[in-house]
């Protein structure tokens, strides 16, 4: 019976390799989570100041505005499970050097901002060349299926880490959130070793800086000439600029306008996760019906709608209620435009494209995030 459902409903967990890489994930992102909570946290202790959380949550992002582009090339050139394992090892590295400053009392707010920009700048490489790798061990027809399942895992590690954060700072602290999380990169290192697909043969090397230049314009005159993949990229730049603020609005809102601490931060969070759960299970299920325009468009007005009013309100269940559709809203969005893009590109541009993909999705963030945080 449970192999039955599984061809049925989950057909990427049927390929041995994205099996063991999204295993891998499930425990990883567990971590990130967990990461996310405790530095939004740390900040807020260290400053008690909405603007500059903005700030920080800005500089994560802004490698992303900056070397995306440049990002895209190399990772259609360098095989994608070697690139990612150095990712991850880099990662690894910046967890811990978070967790052993905060360990000792000693952690800065200068020292936060450092490393926010170190691992936005890995992360810069490391996301697109996980999303455009996902359609070499899932293959083709089974993509819908496997970034929905990747979705899931995101959305589960998004309950389980906030509110295992929230409980574990109100406990004993903010730092063991960031040894839990260098620990968890381990996983998704050892799952990319024991991928058995061989490598595939280099295009080419990164070349000088004028070939990647002649190659970023070629991606960017890929998408220009197909409408579909242009209008999927700026509705997108228009969402992650006034809507995807959830790490500065949230945490200030649970503060400053509930007069919670961490553990509620946590809940809130948690709540949004179950809803991007729900969703991407839906996804899941439903993923040989294919992404299509009316889920995104639907997806996009109901996490604006539903984010707005969560701000006209102040009971702390209405809140995770409200959070809890905005969260299912973002994930029908996302992870549709994500398998459209991918689908739409051919494997020769496909890391170009998600690599822009990452600048409009992540990039733009550090301009919402410094609003946002103002404003407030």
């Amino acid at each position: 019976m449970s192999q039955s459902i599984t061809e049925r409903y989950f057909p990427a967990l049927k390929q041995r390799n994205f099996r063991i890489f999204w295993t891998g994930q499930c425990i990883s992102l567990v971590g990130t989570w967990m990461q996310n909570v405790g530095q939004d946290w740390l900040v807020l202790e260290i400053t008690n100041s909405p603007l500059k959380l903005g700030l920080v949550n800005s500089i994560q992002y802004l490698p992303m505005l900056l070397f995306s582009l440049a990002a895209g090339p190399l990772i259609d050139r360098i095989p994608k499970r070697r690139l990612i394992i150095a990712t991850q090892s880099a990662l690894l590295l910046l967890a811990l050097a978070l967790a052993l400053l905060t360990l000792g009392g000693h952690a800065q707010y200068w020292q936060v901002l450092v490393l926010a920009f170190l691992l936005g700048a890995v992360n810069t490489i490391d996301a697109p060349a996980r999303q455009s790798y996902v359609i070499e061990i899932a293959g083709r027809d089974a993509l819908m299926n496997a970034i929905s399942l990747n979705s899931a895992a995101f959305n589960l590690a998004r309950i389980a880490g906030p509110a295992l954060a929230g409980l574990l700072i109100g406990a004993i602290g903010i730092a063991p959130c960031f040894f839990i999380n260098a620990a968890s990169f381990a996983a998704v290192i050892a799952a990319l070793f024991s991928i058995d697909a061989p490598i595939p043969p280099t295009r080419g090397r990164a070349g000088s800086l004028a070939d990647i230049g002649v190659s970023v314009r070629e991606g960017l005159s890929y998408i220009a000439g197909r409408k579909g993949l242009a209008g999927a990229l700026a509705l997108l730049g228009v969402i992650s600029a006034v809507v995807l603020n959830y790490n500065t609005v949230v945490p200030t809102f649970a503060k400053g306008v509930l007069g919670g601490g961490a553990r509620d931060y946590g809940f809130l969070m948690t709540a949004m996760g179950v809803g991007s759960f729900t969703a991407a299970l839906s996804l899941a299920v439903n993923s040989k019906k294919g992404p299509s325009a009316r889920r995104r468009m639907i997806g996009a007005a109901g996490m604006s709608i539903t984010f707005a009013l969560c701000g006209l309100q102040k009971n702390p269940y209405l809140s995770c209620a409200l959070l809890a559709l905005c969260g299912f809203f973002t994930v029908s969005f996302t992870a549709s435009t994500n398998a459209y893009l991918q689908l739409s590109s051919d494997d020769e541009h496909r890391g170009r494209v998600m690599s822009i993909h990452s600048l409009i999705f992540n990039g733009v963030t550090p301009f919402g995030a410094l609003y946002a945080g103002a404003l407030i």
